[in-house]
């Protein structure tokens, strides 16, 4: 338990060096914005693509995993939903955003080290399964409700050219080619070259470090951008409602101990910035997306050490 806890202190410290590099003027913003495309498009596939090539899914249940997970999410996301609605007044299309916000966690920048760090190889691979159809459903669905609301407001592209454009940023998305190229590599029985082997073992072995560094960095650029009562309403759905639906779900569907307890702790991750893209690029709920995925990150410091905790108790 001490080793669980002590990786989430690691893990968050090195985003609070990340985002004190900028604070200081150390490092600059645009510096930041390099070693998040590093982390994106090189180390995180690559250590992607060893896992899956590497891994054995005999006694994986990833429908259930997903079924779990995302029903988790879904959940959350209504509530956010109807909660921005009726309780702050705010229009649908600023509902959707929250929803969003609620339900969507930063599984790549912020969970991939962290379970990496916490459950080893084997919690890394049940994590990959959940980050293959992450975004593809996330943003799918929130594309679909907001084509469903109108297109009305101040949005700076269509439904259906978004809709085209997630499309082209999925099919070129360095996560999914990292995952799909290693699970194809793993059908050929072929060991990779011992050249390419090592330069994979170097690149995918700073991602961790590198992803959690950007991520703090990244924090000075969103910061908190007002409407402080909404975001942290959503903040709080997100980072206590949703795991506690998680390790329900996980309990009653009868998940293995190591999909019980990702799913919980990654469903206990903050929001990522994606939902604060979406809203600036439909027009609607932007501040309070910034805001709730920086005071997200601040409650999960806390917030995933006590999941983490919950989930050893519950599935051992």
């Amino acid at each position: 338990m001490n080793l669980l806890i002590g990786t989430v202190a690691f893990v968050f410290a090195l985003a609070a060096l990340g985002y004190l590099s900028v604070w200081s003027g150390l490092l600059s913003q645009q510096s930041g914005e390099g070693l998040t495309d590093f982390a994106i498009a090189v180390a995180l596939p690559l250590l992607l693509f060893r896992t899956m090539a590497n891994a054995d899914f005999t006694d994986s249940l990833p429908i259930a995993l997903w079924l779990c997970y995302f029903s988790a999410a879904g959940l959350t996301w209504v509530i956010g939903y109807l909660m921005i609605i009726h309780l702050f007044g705010r229009d649908s299309r600023a509902g959707v955003v929250g929803g969003l916000s609620a339900g969507f966690s930063n599984l790549v920048l912020l969970g991939l080290p962290l379970i990496m760090g916490a459950y080893g190889d084997a919690g890394f691979k049940t994590l990959s399964l959940v980050v293959s159809i992450h975004m593809p459903v996330m943003i799918g669905v929130t594309v679909l409700l907001f084509a469903l609301l109108g297109n009305s407001g101040s949005q700076k592209a269509s439904p259906a050219a978004m809709l085209r454009e997630i499309a082209r940023t999925l099919f070129s998305n360095p996560l999914i080619i990292g995952i799909l190229s290693g699970l194809l590599w793993r059908t050929t029985g072929f060991s990779l070259p011992t050249l390419i082997e090592r330069l994979i073992d170097a690149l995918a072995g700073v991602a961790g470090p590198v992803a959690l560094f950007a991520l703090g960095m990244g924090l000075n650029r969103h910061g908190i951008k007002g409407n402080i009562r909404p975001a942290l309403a959503v903040a709080a759905l997100k980072v206590i409602l949703m795991p506690a639906i998680a390790l329900i779900m996980a309990k009653s569907m009868g998940l293995t101990p190591i999909s019980g307890k990702v799913a919980v702790v990654a469903a206990s991750l903050p929001s990522g910035v994606r939902s604060y893209v979406i809203a600036s690029r439909f027009g609607s709920g932007e501040a309070p997306a910034a805001s709730a995925t920086t005071i997200g990150t601040l409650m999960a410091a806390l917030s995933t050490a006590m999941w983490l905790a919950v989930a050893e108790w519950v599935f051992g």
